[in-house]
């Protein structure tokens, strides 16, 4: 983890680049199997799954059977855990329902608001080398609390076919309807298309690499929605002298396990706790599973160090962080002035895996400085918002005049007579 000790500025734009594969490659293969999926369907799908994860899947649907024995491979100890984190998810996206409200603009005209769930929604969890069954609580629950009629998982299969158990049960758990078992490229492509075997969504949730945020963003072009740009995850870091090192140490490895493309950042008001901080993350990561993967993300991460903490926290705003960890004094004072971040943590308890797993929130956030025009996933991404107004006789006739001179005024004669007609017959009784 290099150390930047005052960068001014100019230097921040490169500070706060992430790690990025090349556009013109990446592009070029994901049109290639978009394409090869519109064109031949399943065939394509099975071709792919073979080539990027080793193993010949001859249904991509999983069975009952399957999910049977997941359910009975799970240990008790995990289920209960899982089902903790699914109930305080619950309730936390329950609280986000909205009562729509009537509101009279003017005497007899009355407007309001009502939710309508988005019929079916795909929902991308990665596999890998950590299978997200978090994610599956993440998405299917506000999902199914919206009214989603038709919840599809697709998720990449190990090398003898199978989908983790922990994620089949989280899907099992939250009322997935349909899983299958495709990753990647090829994952989005036909929930975008709709294949013999994967029906065809309207928006696509879930994070992935690079490979899956571009497939998301060109399935976007292509008619249908998404939840937001989120790419390989990543944690900033406020610390000052009343910080934790060991804390931040294990916050920061926390993130950079995800992946080789994960970034952490450190940002301080002093050198000596940035020397304590990767001191410790040496000891730290000497002994995690995944230590191969924890040095590739740092060597894409950084030490920052400003004169004082409110100069960090405007480099954080220019950053954007998916998470943010404010280990500060009177933290939640500072609140105030966090304007770009996914997902916030207060004080020294607040540890960012709290937020992945259970805490309630949702961890499905925007990555790669998207969190400046980009919100996390909750449960108004799984609805659309349709307006309503009724205007009575006397409604009609205190708005119509209004309406009248603007539509004159614009030289739409129709839109004027629409309201004009109506005041002619209210006039004549």
């Amino acid at each position: 983890m290099k150390t930047y000790l005052n960068p001014n500025p100019e230097q921040w734009t490169e500070l706060a680049q992430r790690k990025t594969v090349a556009t013109a490659d990446l592009n070029e293969t994901m049109r290639a199997i978009f394409n090869d999926i519109q064109k031949n369907g399943s065939n394509a799908v099975k071709k792919y799954t073979n080539y990027f994860n080793g193993v010949s899947i001859e249904n991509c649907a999983v069975s009952p059977i399957e999910i049977e024995k997941a359910m009975a491979s799970i240990s008790a100890e995990l289920k209960k855990a899982i089902q903790m984190a699914a109930e305080n998810i619950s309730k936390f996206h329950s609280a986000q329902k909205e009562i729509p409200t009537k509101i009279e603009t003017t005497s007899g005209v009355f407007c309001w608001r009502e939710n309508r769930a988005i019929d079916t929604i795909g929902i991308y969890i990665p596999g890998g080398t950590a299978p997200l069954f978090s994610t599956v609580l993440m998405l299917a629950i506000p999902a199914k609390i919206a009214g989603c009629k038709n919840i599809i998982l697709c998720s990449p299969p190990d090398k003898n076919g199978n989908i983790n158990p922990a994620i089949l049960y989280a899907a099992q758990l939250t009322g997935v309807t349909q899983m299958y078992k495709v990753g990647g490229i090829q994952a989005i492509a036909a929930m975008t298309f709709g294949t013999d075997e994967i029906p065809k969504v309207l928006k696509i949730f879930g994070p992935g690499n690079q490979y899956v945020t571009a497939a998301k963003q060109y399935a976007q072009q292509l008619g249908v929605a998404i939840d937001m740009p989120a790419g390989p995850s990543e944690l900033l870091v406020i610390a000052d002298a009343t910080c934790d090192p060991e804390f931040v140490a294990s916050d920061l490895l926390s993130q950079a396990e995800h992946g080789d493309d994960s970034q952490v950042i450190l940002v301080t008001n002093s050198e000596e706790i940035v020397t304590k901080v990767v001191a410790t993350i040496e000891s730290q990561k000497a002994i995690l599973p995944r230590q191969s993967v924890v040095e590739k993300a740092l060597e894409n991460s950084r030490a920052l160090v400003f004169e004082n903490i409110q100069t960090g926290i405007k480099f954080s705003n220019f950053y954007a962080p998916e998470h943010l960890i404010l280990a500060i004094e009177n933290a939640e004072d500072k609140i105030k002035f966090i304007e770009n971040a996914g997902s916030v943590f207060i004080g020294n308890y607040s540890c960012e895996s709290a937020g992945d797993y259970a805490s309630g929130t949702n961890h499905t956030l925007p990555t790669n400085g998207y969190a400046k025009n980009y919100s996390g996933v909750s449960l108004d991404s799984f609805v659309k918002k349709i307006t309503f107004q009724k205007l009575t006789s006397q409604g009609i006739q205190n708005l119509g005049p209004t309406i009248e001179i603007m539509a004159a005024a614009e030289q739409l004669d129709a839109h004027k007579n629409a309201v004009s007609i109506r005041l002619k017959k209210l006039q004549n009784g």
